[in-house]
């Protein structure tokens, strides 16, 4: 009795029995043989209708045998578990038949499909659309290649609206489904799509993107297939369309195909892509379509040849507006794109493309205060390229705080070279060559810049950021004001040792060229003469200050210079004669460069081809005649002026210079007796980099591509 309380509960009755003629439990004997045999009766009934209710008759009342009204009782508990696993039975009964139905069906519509009658075969794949709208079916036609041919024969063959919507559905929808990619493929179904894509019916245009679409996705070879049925032509085209979701699609496609290959670049630029594109981020607001537009731009952004076409269709200017856009990934995009664009942006002429660049200078230098330093490696190599030649935009970035902003990145970078290395060189072009350069080069020390780089000239430093920090240097050196402090920071020891370390390096590549080895010594992409060309030539210019000289001198440097005279490269020439020219200021100076020979290879440069050479040779073998008598340096002036090329004049201190040379940019001191550099390391602002940053996106492809290098200070470039 107890068990069955348990499962079933009691049959409560309303009349009340005396408690002398209660048994146990509060009933009588009888009452419970009574509940005992009405449980036994109805047990069927309650079991069916918590089942199967569909099989009682209608109006049958069946006891309910809980004792609590609320309570379910163990048979009420089995009720949804066992409605489940009867639908999940019915379901497949139907499956079954719907397989049955359509591996029937199958060989009969496949005929219809191929009838001459358009009408019948616009009936024919309006059934089939139906078939692959149910999952069974859906695959009975995926598993019959016999009638995905007959699909796209259909296609190619036929222009009726319905029967293209009809069969352009039923690829659509098994291409769900890896396998019904593949039958897709197989049956040759990309050049039939790659057709729908020029329908001007909406839901046609639908069905053939998404399927191809999932084809490039998932599919192998699809990439080439599509390439070759004329698909981008088509895909470029369909950017004139208006719907944001759609466009998106189209988008992503000319993403997937132009990474890494740049016969698809080429296409989407003759097919006049960039202005596309260019146009699509102005004219929508709609997010995932901004974004997946910016990832073909930057797909397209490390190819030479759109680079200028999106420039000129004003991209700087279209990816600069959504910098400040609430998505990181599309503000992560954009500035990866217009650091890649940024080099060529000042290759293009002052009208158009270069307006509207003002406030992308002013946020460039605000994100370079922010936490991400993805953004901020983008915004300093972006700042470098922009200010690289461009004397309007070294103007504004300094007005626009630029210096102190570049200092406290460099400071808050660390070892990260990525970040320090286009900062650096960013700040070298803001010092060089423009109105505001010497308060450029005073803003540097007064935001305590000037620790910071000559500790960037020791090790872990790479080659590549040591060029970029003594290029600044010599920049900075042009300031009076900074020869003392850059002088108590070790700057100059720290000089002579690179270009002693390079300078032997040179050497040893010389000595292994002459040996049959390969020409130029190049370590992590800079040229060993290059360094010496640089530390050269900033040497030169804190050798103007007189401690200075001092300090040069007692690094017994002397004879490495007068060893220089006899580079062959015109350049090193150059610097080498230019920094004797200001040690022989000093008389102790001028004395130890003739002690160490320095007279031949001086006298031999004379007969240079180079203005500035010639000049600092003069200058040199002049200031070394100081103690001689005064007819001898009248025989020295009237020889030198035979030897030059050029006429001379003589200043107060003595020194030749060149009377017709001028330069726009003076980059040396009033004072100086030495002529003006027309080109050489740093002198001028260094070709643009053109930079990119891996963009580890979602695409499955993490196949980094590199493009073609332009130069020794190309950064690695990357479609993703």
């Amino acid at each position: 009795m107890d068990e069955q309380q348990a499962m079933f509960g009691e049959v409560q009755y309303p009349q009340q029995v005396p408690p002398s003629n209660r048994a146990a439990g509060g009933y009588t004997q009888e009452q419970v043989d009574e509940m005992n045999q009405q449980l036994n009766h109805s047990r069927p009934q309650r079991v069916r209708s918590a089942m199967f209710p569909e099989t009682l008759d209608e109006g049958m009342q069946i006891p309910q045998a809980a004792i609590h009204p609320g309570a379910e009782t163990a048979v009420q508990r089995l009720s949804e578990p066992s409605q489940m696993l009867k639908s999940a039975v019915v379901n497949l009964i139907n499956y079954q038949d719907d397989t049955d139905l359509a591996t029937k069906a199958i060989p009969e519509l496949i005929k219809l499909l191929q009838d001459e009658d358009q009408v019948v075969i616009s009936q024919a794949a309006m059934m089939v659309h139906q078939l692959s709208k149910k999952e069974a079916s859906r695959h009975a036609i995926m598993n019959s290649p016999q009638m995905v041919a007959a699909l796209v024969r259909a296609v190619t063959n036929s222009h009726d609206v319905e029967t293209l919507r009809s069969v352009g559905g039923t690829l659509h929808n098994l291409s769900h489904h890896r396998q019904g990619l593949l039958a897709i493929f197989k049956s040759g179904g990309i050049p039939a799509l790659v057709k729908l894509l020029g329908s001007p019916v909406e839901s046609v245009l639908f069905y053939a993107i998404t399927t191809l679409h999932n084809l490039l996705l998932h599919q192998e070879g699809s990439k080439q297939a599509i390439r070759i049925a004329g698909g981008l032509q088509k895909m470029v085209a369909l950017l004139q369309r208006n719907n944001v979701k759609f466009l998106a699609i189209v988008t992503d496609c000319l993403q997937i195909l132009a990474y890494g290959n740049q016969e698809s670049k080429l296409i989407i630029l003759a097919s006049g892509g960039p202005g596309e594109l260019v146009r699509v981020m102005r004219a929508y607001t709609y997010e995932k379509l901004l974004w997946t537009t910016s990832r073909v731009l930057k797909v397209l952004s490390v190819c030479q040849s759109n680079k200028p076409a999106i420039v000129e269709a004003g991209g700087m200017q279209a990816l600069a507006a959504h910098l400040d856009h609430q998505s990181g990934r599309l503000v992560q995009n954009c500035l990866w794109t217009l650091r890649n664009l940024s080099d060529s942006a000042n290759k293009v002429g002052p009208q158009g493309p270069q307006e509207g660049l003002d406030g992308l200078l002013h946020m460039l230098v605000q994100l370079l205060g922010q936490s991400d330093m993805n953004i901020v490696t983008c915004a300093t190599g972006i700042l470098s390229n922009l200010t690289c030649n461009n004397q309007r935009n070294k103007i504004i970035t300094c007005q626009a705080g630029g210096i102190e902003a570049l200092v406290r990145t460099i400071l808050q970078a660390g070892d990260r070279e990525d970040i320090t290395e286009p900062a650096v060189c960013a700040l070298r072009h803001l010092t060089s060559r423009h109105p505001e350069a010497e308060v450029a080069q005073n803003a540097v020390r007064l935001h305590y810049g000037l620790p910071v780089l000559v500790k960037l000239l020791h090790p872990p430093s790479r080659w590549p950021l040591i060029k970029a920090v003594v290029g600044l240097i010599r920049n900075l050196a042009l300031c009076p004001a900074n020869h003392a402090p850059l002088r108590e920071h070790g700057a100059l020891p720290r000089i002579v040792q690179l270009l002693i370390r390079a300078h032997q390096d040179t050497q040893r590549q010389r000595s292994s060229t002459a040996s049959g080895g390969s020409s130029g010594s190049i370590v992590d992409g800079v040229r060993m003469e290059e360094i010496v060309d640089g530390t050269v030539g900033a040497l030169h210019i804190l050798a103007r200050e007189h401690n200075n000289r001092g300090v040069i001198r007692g690094l017994n440097c002397i004879p490495l210079f007068v060893q220089l005279l006899y580079s062959p490269i015109e350049s090193i020439q150059r610097v080498a004669a230019g920094v004797l020219c200001e040690l022989a200021a000093d008389k102790e100076g001028a004395e130890v460069i003739e002690e160490k020979g320095a007279t031949a290879p001086l006298t031999e440069l004379l007969h240079s081809r180079n203005e500035g050479v010639a000049t600092y040779a003069a200058a040199v073998l002049f200031r070394m005649s100081e103690d001689k008598p005064q007819d001898y340096k009248k025989r020295l002036s009237v020889e030198l002026s035979s030897s030059l090329h050029f006429p001379l004049s003589w200043n107060e201190s003595g020194a030749a210079a060149a009377v017709s040379h001028e330069d726009p940019y003076n980059m040396y001191s009033q004072q100086s007796a030495a002529p003006q550099r027309q080109g050489g390391f740093m002198q001028n602002d260094m070709p643009a980099m053109d930079n990119g940053l891996p963009d580890l996106g979602t695409h499955p492809d993490f196949a980094f591509e590199q493009p073609e290098q332009n130069g020794l200070n190309n950064w690695f470039d990357t479609d993703l």
